[in-house]
């Protein structure tokens, strides 16, 4: 098993938990990523629009932007994601962490450290090599709000039918992955 050298690139695994047929992507990121800057990756890749907040938990503690006005609901285990890089989570391949993002609708996500590779200076990163199916819409109320949708805007019979297509306000397919638009909306993020 491979552990870290002090700068090396991680290939990640993001997968949407509880996604059937299973919706993930493969990105490869330096090992010093800032967890914000992780946040961002996630975000651009899987196809989220950073409207809610996130965390990430490492099984023993939270790792979030604070909150203005903290009312302790995270206690004692929740530390700024903007003061810790990912070696520092993630140190051996195989490990795991979960990442949270709009808490209301509960999209967790494993992140698995699949390989650790050598730095390649001339590597432009981040960088997504891989991944399945389009992610859910923002707001559609988790998995189980996904699954409902898929049900009804494959049914043009459906009673919700056309209410859920105006929802959506766009052509929704669900296979969709679209790699090239991924990396070119991750050029843009400053790591």
């Amino acid at each position: 098993m491979a552990t870290i050298a002090f700068k090396s690139i991680y290939q990640l695994k993001i997968e949407l938990k509880g996604a059937k047929p299973p919706i993930w992507r493969r990105v490869l990121v330096p090992s010093n990523i800032r967890l914000d800057k992780l946040h961002e990756v996630i975000q651009e890749s899987m196809g989220w629009f950073n409207y809610h907040l996130h965390h990430f938990y490492d099984g023993k503690k939270y790792y979030q932007i604070p909150l203005e006005e903290d009312d302790g609901f995270w206690g004692d285990s929740s530390l700024d994601e903007r003061k810790y890089k990912l070696y520092q989570l993630l140190k051996k391949e195989k490990q795991k962490l979960t990442y949270e993002y709009d808490f209301g609708d509960g999209w967790e996500h494993k992140i698995i450290l699949e390989k650790i590779l050598p730095f390649d200076s001339e590597m432009k990163l981040p960088v997504c090599i891989k991944g399945k199916r389009a992610c859910p819409p923002e707001d559609c109320g988790g998995i189980w709000g996904y699954e409902h949708l898929l049900e009804i805007i494959s049914d043009p019979t459906h009673e919700e039918y056309k209410e859920m297509t105006e929802w959506l306000g766009r052509e929704f397919d669900p296979t969709n992955f679209d790699l090239e638009l991924i990396n070119e909306l991750l050029e843009e993020i400053e790591i």
